[in-house]
């Protein structure tokens, strides 16, 4: 294939119809998966529902097909092009036997619409260039809460072994208790009747772990996808005035061009 087939079928393939297209079968796909979870509904239609898989699944092969002919080893480049290449392979390995698991993990294909919408592609690179930043908050809750873990071992553990009998299920229990689930009438009120100021135990820690810790984490998050969404709009303008540079330079051409004919003309004629 030459390059400039490469280039128009690369364009093809990226053109908004064939985008929407792609993603409207990521759709029906989604749709259909759902439908086979429906013992009812699969044994009526079940031969359907796998026929519409299959065709669409072939269409899905076919794009892929498609972009690394147009894009060659530079496809293999994209991570998100490798992320589509890994979960449509999955869905073409013989899901019987030992391979039977994989037959759930066809569902994937749904998350091809992350790498098919600009959005929410933005939002996934965001969550990924926030991970260096989010294992080190990550780290001050581990931390968080072991001492915590201790501490209530230490402290409540001879009266309520089943929540903090042991370092493991006191760490459960904090934990619990972080996410705010259950954590007042269920854990800290009997733990409140035996020892009366143990609601401070529980109130800093929530404090700490709860609101502080965890909206440092959503910060973190939140941060990098500023960043990213600050390089895309760099990465625009630059573009923009790179195309805009271009655009003067091939005008200014032309005028030269244009005075060039015209001093030369009257010597051509006279020729």
């Amino acid at each position: 294939m030459t390059r400039d087939s490469a280039v128009r079928l690369a364009g093809w393939i990226e053109s908004p119809p064939i985008q929407r297209a792609l993603i409207s079968l990521i759709l029906l796909n989604a749709v259909v998966l759902g439908l086979e979870s429906y013992p009812v509904l699969a044994a009526r239609w079940g031969n359907m529902l796998t026929l519409i898989d299959r065709v669409i699944l072939s269409v899905f092969v076919l794009e892929i097909g498609v972009r690394i002919a147009a894009h060659r080893l530079s496809y293999f480049r994209d991570p998100w092009s490798v992320f589509d290449f890994v979960v449509v392979g999955i869905a073409l390995v013989p899901a019987s036997g030992p391979f039977a698991v994989l037959r759930a993990l066809r569902v994937l294909r749904v998350m091809r619409l992350i790498s098919m919408v600009p959005s929410m592609r933005r939002v996934a690179t965001g969550l990924l260039t926030a991970i260096p930043g989010l294992v080190s908050v990550v780290g001050i809750i581990a931390v968080i809460l072991y001492v915590s873990a201790v501490m209530a071992t230490k402290l409540f553990g001879a009266e309520f072994p089943q929540w903090f009998g042991t370092l493991g299920e006191s760490a459960y229990t904090l934990f619990q208790i972080m996410t705010l689930e259950s954590w007042s009438m269920a854990i800290a009120r009997p733990v409140m009747d035996v020892f009366p100021y143990a609601w401070l135990f529980f109130v800093v820690y929530i404090l700490v772990s709860t609101f502080t810790m965890l909206n440092l984490f959503i910060a973190v998050v939140v941060n990098a996808m500023q960043q990213e969404h600050r390089r895309e709009q760099a990465a625009e303008v630059a573009a923009e005035s790179g195309a805009d540079g271009l655009y003067r330079e091939i005008t200014a051409l032309r005028a030269e061009l244009r005075e060039l004919r015209a001093a030369l003309g009257p010597t051509v004629r006279a020729t």
